[in-house]
């Protein structure tokens, strides 16, 4: 679990998508769609909702007559169960990321035991990840690893971490090369680590700290995955195929889309559908104006279900039911010769 020390690299805007964490969007006390509560350790699950409270603006103001603070919408952790390894998270799970810059401004509200706030990134699972935080209670901020529920040795400086008062934290992840930052400078130098290539990213807090999280966002390049490279080749052989989409499911059991003729889809979570195709192998069938739609299984090389496939056909007068699903079933056997196993999807 070695970690190298590079250059110090300011963080820059990554080329590509950004998204934005709009935690306003959602009504106080519900839990934000797309995310997934998770723990590490032990003790209570954590306790994720939407609470309403002051913020201040991110910019200072131009005038003193402007609003020092505001009221809004944030994500807050409240659970306040004392477990000393016990650490809160929740991850956004619709889509992973390699090469990003990942910001959020948080506030420690309180804590006995702990009173600590941070992100997550690259995330595999419960037991393997990166992390940074920001200690109130030790006024300082680290970075470090969790393999296999084993953390590495923590790296980072003390810097006063003041409790409720908003921070903003974040990290940027360039291949190997991983940058922190607190209140908007780096703190440490630039690390460098090849355990995590790309993964989830999102919140988490330990023990009884109550935390909150506001403006979170993401800058990042997509990934191109082999099954989209896979498509598309499909799509330019055959563009009369009106529509044609791969889901997977995620690690919380919800199905994604993972590839689309569309790329905008990607990311879009599935229905019934591509969650049955993919568990039971069942086929669904629907008509539309025009147009014939299917939900297939893709399975691998040993005939196991890996993935949905949907497609969407122009369709003929006179055509039945067996026929559209003989055409579907032609295009799922061309990604079939392609994807052998669920790692192909990728």
């Amino acid at each position: 679990m070695t970690l190298w020390i590079a250059g110090l690299l300011l963080a820059v805007k990554v080329s590509g998508a950004e998204l934005s964490f709009n935690f306003s969007d959602y009504s106080e006390g519900a839990t934000p769609t797309n995310f997934q509560a998770v723990l590490g350790g032990s003790g209570a699950p954590g306790v994720w909702s939407v609470v309403n409270t002051e913020v201040p603006p991110m910019l200072t103001p131009l005038t003193d007559r402007a609003l020092v603070v505001a009221r809004k919408n944030v994500l807050a952790q409240t659970g306040v169960d004392p477990t000393d390894e016990r650490f809160p998270m929740f991850i956004y799970s619709a889509q992973k990321f390699r090469n990003f810059n990942f910001t959020t401004r948080f506030k420690v509200v309180s804590g006995i035991t702990e009173q600590m706030a941070g992100i997550v990134f690259r995330y595999q699972n419960a037991s393997n990840y990166y992390v940074v935080r920001a200690n109130a209670l030790g006024n300082n901020v680290r970075f470090y690893k969790v393999v296999d529920d084993v953390r590495s040795d923590p790296i980072g400086p003390d810097v006063p971490v003041s409790a409720n008062v908003w921070h903003s934290l974040g990290v940027q992840c360039e291949g190997n090369q991983i940058t922190v930052s607190f209140d908007g400078k780096p703190v440490m130098p630039t690390l460098g680590d090849n355990t995590f290539t790309e993964g989830l990213l999102g919140f988490r807090t330990k023990s009884d700290a109550v935390c909150y999280f506001t403006d979170a966002s993401v800058d990042y390049t997509p990934i191109v995955l082999n099954s989209q490279v896979i498509l598309n080749g499909i799509i330019e052989k055959q563009p009369r195929i009106l529509g044609l989409r791969i889901y997977a499911a995620q690690t919380n059991g919800i199905t994604t889309v993972i590839a689309s003729k569309d790329t905008a889809e990607v990311g879009k979570l599935g229905t019934e559908a591509e969650a049955n195709a993919i568990n039971n192998g069942t086929t669904s069938f629907g008509r539309e104006k025009g147009a014939v739609v299917m939900t297939l299984p893709l399975h691998d090389r040993n005939g196991d279900f890996i993935a949905a496939v949907r497609v969407r056909l122009k369709s003929f007068f006179g055509e039945t039911e067996d026929t559209a699903l003989a055409r579907g079933r032609m295009v799922v056997t061309q990604l079939q010769d392609q994807i052998l196993s669920t790692q192909d999807l990728y």
